[in-house]
């Protein structure tokens, strides 16, 4: 793949577009323990398969939090953290029509709706980019990047198909946002939240507020990457997801598996892709210490797939990346923002409209500049996520002229944060980032024990923990 110019602090245009309002993504509610491991409320038209969950634990996204005693020494601890998401402010329509869905499955109702939005976009894009080129072939992949830019603007499924069917060109700004993917396949504009811990420890929403983030005009004139292959399509429209029903990520799943199953409904409700139903298989991801996603791959190539949905880990993905881009396949992810990928060999396959880290490092590097911290300690996990918003937080901060004293980076798979803390606690900083995902409750925890908590010392998250289950997690003592 052609390479992105690297886009450092000082280069991306941060704007302020809104004030507080409700939070629309990050906070799955740790009470939704009847949420299926699969899309359960499958439009007509729709296949539904899961991977089996593993012994153990709970699937897509389910929590194990529900009914676990509070500790009361943690109530309000984490109070006044702060932390930054991919986020736009969602119609209640499309809210409804979301939940609606999900709990008719049999889930109990979703209380957020974290990269749900750029799942059903993601499903639309790639419908919209099949009837443009008249083929669930390759040839199709060379139209997805021009479905996000340079047309008639539409706004879902039924006028963008409109649009292509009177012989035009459709530029569609979804529910996710304006995306305008650069040749690399991945958007080039982002709309962040800034979101905030109440002293109950769960989202205020009243404190939510959105930001946008601009890759300057270098990033968006990368040219578009050359498709390799030779896939030839059957005429029906069938994608595969890889979405985390287990594992670190597990909290993102009911949104995303919401967003599948309304997208599909949506397309086969307005026409169907070429004229016909479109299909979807649901299989479960995991998380990169399991060989889950190279299994639900495997069974999903099998089936003809002609795209995959996911993964929603930057690190998962690029377990089977490879894999499904050497079968031809197209792998369009929500949720991955490591920008590793924005530079991968990926053969013009792989497409993502979750925005790269170097957007989110420089608009959660504006939020501690903003807050008048000085010194800044970050402790981050090992793996391509953490790891590179790692290096565009760091990068932002210095630009922006504040210090980082010290960074801890950990193993994915650790457990315990004493070492950890009690150095970053010795820098003394005025402001701690934590990179992490689902681990980010037990770093927590153990810096209120070590007396730097967020009630003591400014706290940030990311959009990898950023959320009500982060809270519960964290009362809870997981």
């Amino acid at each position: 793949m052609n390479k992105l110019t690297r886009v450092g602090g000082l280069l991306i245009s941060i704007a302020l577009v809104g004030a507080a309002c409700g939070s629309s993504k990050k906070a799955v509610a740790p009470a939704a323990t009847t949420a299926k491991p699969a899309v359960t409320t499958a439009a007509p038209g729709t296949t539904v398969a899961s991977a089996s969950t593993a012994p153990g634990t709970t699937a897509a996204g389910a929590s194990t939090t529900a009914g676990a005693a509070v500790d009361p020494a943690k109530k309000g601890a984490l109070a006044g953290m702060k932390g930054t998401t991919p986020l736009v402010k969602l119609s209640d329509d499309f809210k409804k029509r979301l939940n609606d869905g999900w709990v008719a499955g049999g889930n109990k109702a979703l209380t957020d709706y974290n990269y749900g939005p750029e799942t059903y976009d993601a499903i639309v894009i790639l419908a919209l980019a099949v009837d443009k080129a008249k083929t669930d072939g390759i040839e199709y992949t060379k139209e997805i990047n021009g479905i996000t830019k340079g047309g008639t603007k539409c706004t879902d499924y039924k006028s963008c198909l409109a649009i292509i069917t009177s012989g035009g060109d459709p530029d569609y700004d979804g529910i996710s946002g304006p995306l305008e993917f650069a040749g690399n396949g991945e958007p080039t504009i982002a709309s962040y939240g800034i979101l905030q811990f109440g002293a109950d420890d769960k989202l205020d929403d009243a404190k939510t507020v959105y930001k946008v983030a601009k890759a300057p005009a270098a990033a968006a004139a990368v040219a578009e990457t050359p498709v390799v292959g030779t896939r030839k399509g059957d005429g029906v429209f069938k994608i595969g997801t890889i979405l985390p029903q287990t594992g670190s990520l597990a909290f993102l799943g009911p949104p995303e598996f919401a967003a599948v199953d309304l997208a599909v409904k949506d397309v086969n409700a307005n026409g169907g892709v070429l004229g016909k139903p479109m299909t979807a298989v649901i299989k479960d991801s995991g998380d990169a210490t399991t060989d889950i996603v190279n299994q639900s791959t495997d069974a999903l190539l099998a089936e003809n797939v002609d795209a995959i949905i996911g993964a929603a880990s930057s690190g998962v993905s690029l377990k089977v990346i490879d894999k499904i881009t050497g079968a031809g396949v197209v792998q369009f992810s929500p949720a991955n923002t490591s920008k590793k990928l924005s530079t991968y060999d990926d053969k013009g396959l792989y497409f993502r409209d979750a925005p790269s880290d170097i957007l989110q490092g420089g608009v959660l590097a504006d939020v501690i500049a903003g807050d008048g911290n000085k010194n800044v300690a970050i402790i981050n996990r090992n793996d391509a996520y953490g790891v590179g918003l790692t290096e565009d937080l760091t990068a932002a901060l210095k630009a922006a002229g504040l210090n980082v004293v010290v960074t801890k980076t950990y193993d994915e798979k650790a457990d315990k944060f004493n070492t950890e803390v009690n150095e970053i606690k010795a820098a003394k900083p005025d402001a701690i980032a934590i990179i992490g995902f689902e681990e980010s409750s037990k770093i927590l925890s153990t810096m209120v024990e070590a007396g730097v908590g967020p009630t003591k010392v400014k706290t940030y998250g990311c959009d990898g923990n950023i959320g009500n289950a982060l809270g519960s997690d964290f009362e809870a003592g997981k």
